[in-house]
């Protein structure tokens, strides 16, 4: 059996900057709608919960796009990428709680305005160290081809 080489220069992935531009693209057009769903959904349950339902349906989304587009690593995720990509998740819904639960503590009833303005920084700052995992840690290589795409040839037969 056989298992076929990758080229070394896939394994690298595409270019940091290119690769941040379609992080901020993905991630940051993500956030915005995130940043819209958390209060409307925070008005049927606490804010923490919307913000967790919210981050884990996000961080699902965001994480096979970014396995294909922005780090191109050939396909899907594979669930050994989605859970190291949620650990870079819980850390980013973590900062996001904090900073508006800080802000409610400090002022009692902020505007919409106001908690958008936190909660997007919040997501921003998160986004950056997520980004630096995700391109250090999680996708630093190609996965290895499942075991139904290894080719068989025939053993040679010399004389």
């Amino acid at each position: 059996m056989e298992v076929p080489r990758s080229d070394p220069s896939a394994a690298e992935g595409p270019p940091v900057f290119a690769s941040f531009i379609r992080f901020v693209a993905f991630g940051g057009g993500t956030g915005v709608l995130c940043s819209l769903a958390v209060p409307t959904l925070a008005t049927l349950m606490p804010w923490t919960l919307a913000n967790a339902l919210i981050t884990i349906a996000s961080t699902l989304l965001c994480t096979e796009l970014h396995a294909r587009y922005t780090f191109r690593t050939g396909g899907r995720a594979g669930w050994r990428r989605h859970w190291q990509s949620a650990g870079s998740a819980a850390a980013a819904y973590a900062a996001t709680s904090i900073a508006v639960l800080t802000l409610h503590a400090i002022e009692a009833s902020p505007g919409l305005l106001t908690e958008q303005l936190v909660y997007l920084s919040a997501s921003a700052l998160a986004g950056i160290g997520r980004f630096l995992i995700l391109r250090l840690m999680v996708f630093t290589t190609v996965e290895p081809p499942a075991p139904s795409a290894l080719v068989r040839r025939p053993a040679l037969v010399t004389a």
